[in-house]
């Protein structure tokens, strides 16, 4: 086995440089400036690198200085242009499906599967967006503020309360994760749920890693963690279709992601969406909420820690609501519609610290852009926190400022704040990343108050952004400290 990878490298160190000069040839100078760098790792381990360091603007910024807005690399398996700026934003999120593949690096696509939301183009993703939007949407989700407020509620009982320190990333994750599995999976909480936490966590791990299948490495682990979740998934799909069935077919209202999609139909009573299809969605949808909000709470509990006058109008806004509700009456959607200075600081905090950092896309023919051609085959590259911290766009771009969002401040440039996508790729689970963090962001400062025990703890980006200690606090009950008792 272990013969038949070196075989299969030594292949590839032969092959590609070869194909490369062949392709630099065809296109007689017109290609973006740039280095491919090595045959199959090309600049990944260095990107990888600036991620983990949190310095990937300044690993972008070098290559603009060097390269201007349009260059080449080689990322993740395959030869690469990399875009910048808004232009270049609209150009990738608004692009012809014909010119532009949704397709993502392969180590993603291998690991997520090549049916999901990302990868498809055209009518197909036009119908699955629309399959997952019907339950994603905001007049569903309205329905949902009371149980999501109910897990949130339970989860802060379970992991805060009695507790003197916490690391407030690792306790995110699995709010995260299990309102995600309620809400979508229709999973309430039980060994069920416990059994697929390990499973996402080692796919996440290996979504952005050089794809070379060696024993032990995290693109490994990935590739069979998703051997074991995919029967799971599948031996859920066919409990929800049997529920279906006696229930007569779903003329009862959606109660899961699932159930939504299988109740989803053409004219002709068949299933709108197929079982591979799903499958990758449900565990795309389940990646990206499970880490992207985890992280944008991480992020705000440190700020708030950190940030006394924001943190005081944060209280301020959030006791007003309190103060309209009995004692154990549950949020709704209209008190979520009074909290606009919390939504203010979510929004700039991901525009600081985006939890994606990259996007990609997959050039179908050979395009035309800024008098480059980009090859058919080669991936497209953007950076979201690129344009976040243009200060041709953003005034002061690293100093944290709510007030570039309120309602009359001067519109950023469209395209140019990117947290949540843009165009028909707008994340479609956004109203539901908003509706956890304002609903836990509410329970959080009305319940407790918290210091940082590591003022300077730092983070890496694996992709995720992840604090080297879980951001550890110490935690304060308000009702006992209120009474003098701490």
């Amino acid at each position: 086995m272990e013969l038949m990878v070196l075989t299969t490298l030594l292949l590839l160190l032969i092959l590609v440089p070869i194909f490369y000069l062949f392709n630099h040839k065809k296109y007689n100078g017109q290609l973006p400036p740039g280095s491919l760098g090595l045959p199959v790792i090309g600049q990944s381990l260095g990107l990888l690198r600036a991620l983990k360091a949190d310095k990937v603007e300044k690993w972008f910024q070098e290559r603009i200085t060097n390269h201007g807005h349009v260059w080449k690399a080689s990322l993740f398996g395959y030869p690469t242009v990399v875009l910048h700026g808004p232009a270049a934003n609209k150009f990738v999120y608004t692009c012809d499906g014909n010119l532009l593949a949704n397709s993502q690096p392969p180590s993603l696509t291998r690991i997520v599967g090549c049916k999901n939301l990302m990868e498809l183009s055209a009518n197909d993703h036009k119908r699955v967006r629309a399959a997952l939007v019907s339950f994603l949407k905001l007049e569903v989700l309205k329905q949902y503020v009371a149980k999501v407020d109910v897990e949130i509620q339970h989860h802060l009982q379970s992991h805060w309360h009695g507790k003197h320190e916490v690391q407030v990333q690792p306790l995110m994750k699995t709010l995260t994760f299990n309102i995600i599995c309620s809400l979508l999976f229709g999973i309430e909480r039980g060994p069920q749920r416990e059994k697929l936490l390990p499973l996402f966590h080692a796919m996440i791990e290996g979504v952005l890693s050089v794809p070379i299948n060696l024993p032990f490495s995290k693109y490994k682990r990935a590739i069979i963690a998703r051997k074991k979740l995919v029967p799971m998934i599948i031996h859920l799909i066919q409990k929800k279709k049997e529920a279906l069935m006696e229930q007569n077919q779903g003329d009862i209202p959606h109660k899961d992601l699932i159930t939504s999609l299988l109740s989803i139909r053409h004219d002709d009573s068949s299933t709108m969406t197929s079982e591979e299809e799903i499958i990758d969605n449900i565990i795309v949808v389940m990646i990206a909420g499970y880490d992207t909000t985890s992280v944008l709470l991480t992020f705000f509990v440190r700020l708030l820690a950190s940030n006394k006058s924001i943190y005081s109008t944060i209280v301020q806004e959030q006791q007003e609501i309190s103060n309209s509700k009995a004692p154990e009456e549950a949020l709704t959607w209209e008190d979520l519609t009074k909290m606009k200075y919390t939504w203010r600081v979510a929004t700039e905090l991901t525009r600081i610290n985006p939890p994606v950092a990259l996007s990609f896309r997959r050039a179908k023919q050979d395009i035309e852009y800024g008098g480059f051609i980009i090859p058919k085959g080669w991936q497209v590259m953007i950076s979201m926190s690129m344009t976040h911290m243009d200060e041709s766009i953003f005034q002061n771009p690293t100093m944290f400022d709510p007030t570039r969002f309120e309602k009359h401040a001067p519109l950023p440039p469209p395209f140019s704040y990117m947290a949540f996508g843009g165009g028909p790729r707008m994340c479609p689970g956004f109203e539901l990343a908003k509706m956890e963090t304002l609903v836990m962001i509410h329970r959080l400062v009305t319940t407790f108050t918290w210091e940082l025990l590591k003022k300077d703890e730092s983070f890496k980006r694996v992709p995720m952004p992840e604090f080297d200690q879980g951001l550890l606090v110490r935690v304060k009950p308000l009702k006992l400290r209120n009474q003098g008792v701490l």
